[in-house]
């Protein structure tokens, strides 16, 4: 699946069960609780927290949320995220061509 292809089935989803997307401040507020639920997930799992009896390490899980909510955010904002994500890709390239490779703390 493309990320365009993702956007499209989330808007399909939300026409056909979801009756429309919440607000957009909405959709930012629960934007911000799935990742706090992401960086739990990852304070037990690779962090010095532990898992709580019964819960889960659900990290795929988790990560889907967050990028659910992302795309449902971009659709309703108008942002095509294929778009936005090879622009970010061209202007890290530019910008950090060099800086991570003559990083010496990145140097093992």
């Amino acid at each position: 699946m493309t990320i365009r292809e993702a956007q499209e089935a989330v808007d399909s989803w939300i026409r056909e069960y979801g009756v429309r997307y919440f607000s957009e401040l909405t959709n930012m507020a629960i934007l911000t609780e799935e990742v706090g639920e992401l960086a739990r997930v990852i304070a037990r799992k690779y962090g010095d927290q532990s898992f709580k009896q019964g819960e889960r390490e659900n990290l795929g899980e988790e990560m889907a949320d967050v990028l659910w909510v992302l795309i449902c955010l971009a659709n309703q904002t108008g942002v095509d995220l294929t778009e936005e994500l090879l622009k970010s890709i061209e202007k890290k390239t530019r910008r950090d061509a060099l800086r991570h490779i003559e990083n010496p703390k990145l140097k093992a």
